[in-house]
C-alpha cells in the first residue's frame, strides 16, 4: 500500500509543475484546462493548513471494485501526516517515520528535499516527475455541483500509468477525485470526503513518538 499512498499524496493537489511547456512535437495542452489548473493550484498555496478525509476505491480492468480504504492527511507548512489502514507516514519537515502497524516495525528516512521527492507539498514531482499534457472534458453534475472534468497523459511514456482524471469543484476551485488509470488495467479512485482549512494543528502531531507504540521495532536508515 505504500506505492498508493505515494500516489495519493501526489493526486490530491495540484502545483505549478504540472504546467510546464510540453517538448515540441507532443502536442499542446487545453488552455482552458491550464486555467482551471492554476486557480486550483493558486488557492491550495494559500492554506496554512490542510486536514482532509479520503477514501481510496480500486478496481481491475473489468471495473470490478477490488477494495476499499479509508484514510487521513495533514499538512502544514512542509510537515504532514498520512494514515491508512494499516500504515502512517509521517514527516516533522526533516524527518520521515513509515510505521507499518501488522509488523509493529517504523522505518525512519531522512526527508529527501529534491525535486525527485514525494511529499504532498511537492505534488506531481518523482513518480510524476515529468510533464503532462492536458485538456478539459465535458462537465459533469452531481447533487445539484458542477465538476469539471482534467484529462491528463504523461508525455512519459514510461509511467505505469496512462491516463490521470481529476475532477473538480467549479465553485469551490479544489480537487474532489483524481482516477489513476494503471497500464496493467487497476485504477485507483481517490475520493475527498471532506477538507478543512487553516485550522490550528500542533506541531507533535507530525512526530513519530515511539511510546505510543509499545514493543515497536525502529529502523533507522538515516
Amino acid at each position: 500500500m505504500k506505492k498508493n499512498i505515494s500516489v495519493l499524496a501526489i493526486m490530491l493537489f495540484v502545483i505549478p509543475a504540472l504546467f510546464a511547456q510540453a517538448p515540441k512535437g507532443l502536442g499542446k495542452s487545453d488552455p482552458e484546462a491550464k486555467k482551471i489548473l492554476d486557480a486550483v493550484s493558486a488557492k491550495f498555496k494559500t492554506y496554512k493548513t490542510v486536514k482532509a478525509n479520503f477514501t481510496l476505491k480500486v478496481e481491475n480492468s473489468a471495473g470490478k471494485a477490488q477494495g476499499t480504504k479509508t484514510g487521513t492527511l495533514s499538512m502544514k507548512g512542509m510537515k504532514y501526516k498520512v494514515l491508512i489502514t494499516g500504515q502512517e507516514i509521517i514527516c516533522d519537515g526533516k524527518t520521515v517515520w513509515t510505521y507499518d502497524k501488522s509488523a509493529n516495525e517504523v522505518q525512519v528516512s531522512t526527508l529527501d528535499n529534491s525535486a525527485g521527492n514525494i511529499t504532498p507539498q511537492k505534488l506531481f514531482t518523482n513518480f510524476y516527475d515529468k510533464d503532462f499534457l492536458y485538456i478539459q472534458n465535458e462537465d459533469v453534475t452531481r447533487g445539484g455541483k458542477v465538476y469539471q472534468v482534467i484529462e491528463l497523459t504523461p508525455i512519459d511514456k514510461t509511467k505505469p500509468f496512462f491516463k490521470v482524471q481529476i475532477e473538480v469543484d467549479k465553485v469551490a476551485k479544489s480537487i474532489v477525485s483524481t482516477k489513476v488509470f494503471e497500464k496493467n488495467g487497476n485504477r485507483y479512485t481517490y475520493s475527498i470526503n471532506s477538507m478543512s482549512t487553516n485550522a490550528d494543528i500542533p506541531d507533535n502531531t507530525f512526530v513519530f513518538d515511539p511510546k505510543n507504540y509499545p514493543g515497536v521495532e525502529v529502523i533507522d536508515l538515516r
